[in-house]
């Protein structure tokens, strides 16, 4: 397959451009070769003489506080930019993955959402992302949205690279204990995409690893792993934290199309931790 990769500096991109790069003839993109804020119409023009069998657009703006201040940016990447990215696959025939997020859910279910539930977003990325996942509803048929949550992987930025610098620079940590979600390694995220696109079967989905966890329970499990005992941690409530954008308390999605459709399912959240640390050349705990 031709396929054709935005966001290929990100966690998710960058996994996806590992797997696929022996696999398939992959075309990957950044920043640095198109701004969604800016050039999609060059990005456009650049799709309809590429004509990709796929499109996996990894790409958007991520940043869930700033996207409070920066709610016209956030819209152009996140809604605007898909769009017309969906645009370009109805009039290429190309299939489109549309990476979304458990953050389209205002948390108040307290049991895993399904693919079926009605979103409620709390904040602006919430709202932006729910945008594009509508837009590309609307304009191709043939569209993969796929929600996921809580991604690291060993390239960019996420939670486990940031507990554990700042696990070296102080002894004592204080971290949110009342957001439960499901940590998701994009290395497993990437090997199930691949099976998704080699089906033609569209809609929504649900792609996480298993199980849940809050934001200090998984501190917890990184430094127990990595055999870091000395470390204190304190929970607090997200209104302690004082984060600008509101988060959703419980965003834990069930994986129910993915698993009974596709036939897919995820391991453990903590097993993909640990294959994580490893990959990232961590000595953990055996």
């Amino acid at each position: 397959m031709r396929i054709l990769i935005t966001g290929k500096n990100g966690q998710l991109g960058y996994d996806l451009c590992r797997l696929l790069k022996e696999k398939e003839d992959i075309t990957a993109i950044g920043r640095e070769d198109f701004d969604l804020a800016t050039d999609l119409d060059k990005l456009y023009k650049f799709i309809l003489e590429l004509k990709p069998e796929v499109i996996i657009h990894c790409a958007a703006y991520t940043k869930v506080d700033d996207c409070e201040k920066n709610i016209d940016l956030a819209y152009k990447i996140n809604a605007v930019a898909p769009a017309r990215i969906a645009s370009a696959c109805a009039d290429t025939g190309s299939r489109m993955v549309y990476i979304s997020t458990d953050y389209v859910f205002d948390g108040k279910k307290e049991e895993p959402y399904m693919e079926f539930d009605t979103p409620s977003p709390l904040n602006v990325y919430g709202s932006t992302k729910l945008a594009g996942e509508e837009m590309v509803r609307h304009i191709t048929n043939r569209h993969y949205i796929v929600r996921t949550s809580w991604l690291f992987g060993i390239h960019g930025h996420n939670f486990v690279k940031t507990m554990l610098k700042l696990a070296s620079e102080r002894k004592a940590l204080k971290v949110v204990n009342d957001q439960r979600g499901t940590p998701t390694y994009t290395k497993d995220l990437a090997e199930a995409l691949y099976r998704l696109i080699n089906t033609n079967h569209y809609g929504t989905f649900h792609i996480t690893n298993s199980g849940s966890t809050t934001w200090y329970e998984f501190a917890g499990k990184i430094f127990d792993l990595c055999g870091m005992d000395g470390i204190e941690l304190q929970p607090i409530t997200t209104e302690e934290y004082g984060s600008p954008a509101l988060r959703p308390k419980y965003s834990v999605l069930r994986n129910f199309i993915t698993e009974e459709i596709l036939n897919i399912k995820m391991r453990d959240w903590e097993e993909g931790l640990r294959d994580y640390l490893i990959e990232a050349g961590i000595s953990i705990r055996r």
